[in-house]
């Protein structure tokens, strides 16, 4: 005869599973606030619907996998990466503020979370952050005609 062995809840698992299902109804709140009305039924509406009832999916599918105990072991916290992003995220925002545009920050950014990925190229990944910082102003900026935060490179274009 075999014993089962007892599985415990995961508590963090049901955290963030609290935490998804409690962004979901914060999405959908928000939908119900936009007075955008769409001749077709398809309108601005329909994306924050999609993502709330997935993000509603995913927090029923995550507490029900924490309660059975379902959930894989969690490695250990690495907190390189995430100050790494944070920090290229926080020179995007400050440099926008400061009126730098985004493409510089964007560019750094981009070299920020390759390195936290792990890759060591940072002057090649910034230049491909240019590269695509460039390629995003022109697209968005000028066939879209979006504004967007213009600084000195912007002002090139």
């Amino acid at each position: 005869m075999t014993t089962n062995p007892q599985r415990r809840i995961d508590v963090a698992g049901l955290a963030i599973a609290l935490l998804l299902l409690v962004l979901a109804g914060v999405v959908w709140w928000d939908m119900t606030k936009l007075q955008i009305l769409s001749p077709y039924d398809l309108g601005p509406k329909v994306m924050p619907i999609i993502v709330s009832i997935g993000l509603a999916v995913l927090g029923l599918g995550n507490a029900i996998s924490a309660f059975r105990g379902d959930l894989p072991e969690r490695d250990s916290l690495d907190w390189k990466p995430i100050i790494l992003i944070l920090g290229g995220l926080a020179i995007l925002i400050a440099l926008i503020s400061l009126g730098w545009g985004f493409m510089i920050g964007t560019a750094i950014l981009f070299a920020t979370t390759s390195a936290a990925f792990g890759r060591r190229a940072f002057v090649v990944d910034l230049l491909i952050g240019a590269g695509l910082a460039v390629f995003i102003y022109l697209l968005l900026g000028k066939l879209l005609t979006l504004s967007l935060p213009a600084g000195p490179l912007e002002n090139l274009f």
